[in-house]
């Protein structure tokens, strides 16, 4: 399996306004300018790859140089049997993480790497990773103390001004990934591994700011402005999510022009569910009628639109065509589809169209998932339009599944009217 790639330390992104695109920095963090470091902050190129690479071997080793006063420069051994980062690789390395999916493996590196790789700033261990302790001496203190310097981040704005914000969901997540690992570990080397978890109990304080659901009519609002800043693709991405309840990990890298309408199946489009891998047919007409009437004529006009100027490939790429490669580029990025830019795309046409900041790409899924309530919905009429079922399954079955996925989106339009915010 490929290995899950975590962004180097103090390695961060910058959004060139001129350019629109971002860009890699190596910033020099606050507490190492206030010691009199004499580094200055570095730019990394806009090629993710690339960038980190520059920063993992070139600038982070002259970084830790000076932090450890040459020390570094001896090839620090990570992972020394007993250390905290002995314990993450214990845990990656045994069946209950290798089961995970890749982004609940993507969330726990990301948590992993906040804790291991946090540079301790006082006390007789001042200048060393977390990562390096010894796990014996890890106790329930430190790792309160801990929970509080990672609960703020500083970084640096696109004027270049250096800007705190909290990061409560993140912090906690990577609290839990942590106490997960060692109670793992524990039980695979209880004669190394503390049976007492410091990371057990302690209280952890949930985001202020619960998931968002979107309103048809906030959708509405993304779409036209998405279409205004040519980013129509957003436009069309974010009403999938709406419409089919799938979440942005399949629109963005697997739905393929070829799922949408194919000659088998012109009436139909194939979802495939990336957590289950479970894929299922959906009827775009409403099979009710004598008529050819769509169930999604808004949605529909657009993917259309998209398949009779493209023969193959994602459905969704970005609106332009990159310098280099002559064509547009998807939106998830490297190796693994990693979706931070769309997301912040996203985030900005947002509030380009005046939504609430709450609002994210995950807020027009569960929009839809509200609509369904509202539209009195059936129990099996809910469950078709969530793809639990099969393509494999009997015929009768599929027929069936179908038949409740037309009668979902009728009365979802119909809730839509009745409320007076039927689309043009």
């Amino acid at each position: 399996m490929m290995k899950i790639r975590t962004k180097p330390r103090y390695t961060n992104r910058k959004w060139l306004s001129g350019q629109r695109r971002w860009a890699w920095y190596f910033t020099v963090p606050s507490w190492a300018r206030e010691r009199g470091c004499p580094m200055k902050d570095v730019p990394l190129g806009t090629e993710r790859d690339a960038a980190w690479d520059h920063a993992e071997d070139v600038v982070l080793p002259q970084f830790d140089s000076w932090r450890t006063a040459g020390m570094s420069d001896l090839a620090e051994v990570r992972g020394a049997v007993g250390s905290f980062d002995w314990l993450i690789t214990l845990y990656k390395n045994h069946k209950s993480y290798k089961d995970l999916s890749d982004g609940q493996k993507r969330n726990h590196e990301r948590g992993f790497s906040m804790v291991a790789d946090y540079v301790l700033t006082k006390g007789a261990r001042k200048g060393a990773r977390v990562g390096t302790q010894p796990v014996v001496d890890i106790t329930t203190k430190m790792v309160d103390a801990l929970f509080e310097a990672l609960l703020t981040v500083t970084e640096t704005d696109d004027e270049g001004n250096e800007v705190t914000r909290e990061r409560k969901t993140t912090t906690n997540t990577a609290m839990k990934s942590c106490r997960r690992a060692w109670n793992i570990a524990y039980r695979a080397e209880p004669g190394i591994v503390p049976k007492d978890n410091p990371f057990s109990r302690m209280g952890l304080n949930e985001s202020s700011t619960p998931n968002t659901d979107a309103t048809f009519e906030q959708l509405k609002a993304f779409v036209a402005q998405a279409d205004k800043e040519k980013r129509s693709s957003l436009g069309t991405a974010a009403m999938i999510p709406w419409e089919w309840l799938q979440r942005g990990e399949h629109i963005f890298r697997s739905f393929e022009v070829a799922h949408y309408r194919p000659k088998e199946r012109p009436d139909d489009v194939r979802i495939v569910h990336p957590k289950t891998g479970k894929e299922v047919w959906w009827p775009l007409f409403d099979p009710e009628q004598t008529e050819r009437v769509p169930l999604f004529p808004e949605l529909m006009a657009r993917l259309d639109a998209i398949k009779r100027e493209r023969i193959g490939g994602l459905m969704l790429v970005r609106d332009w065509k990159d310098d280099k490669k002559g064509r547009p580029l998807p939106w998830p990025t490297g190796k693994k589809g990693d979706l931070t830019y769309m997301r912040h795309e996203v985030k900005r046409i947002a509030k380009a169209a005046g939504l609430p900041e709450a609002i994210t790409f995950t807020s027009f899924r569960h929009g839809g998932l509200t609509e369904t309530g509202d539209a009195d919905m059936t129990d099996r009429e809910i469950l078709a339009q969530s793809a639990q079922t099969s393509a494999k399954v009997l015929p009768r079955y599929v027929k069936k599944t179908m038949k409740q996925v037309a009668n979902g989106a009728r009365k979802r339009r119909a809730v839509r009217t009745d409320s007076g915010q039927k689309s043009e």
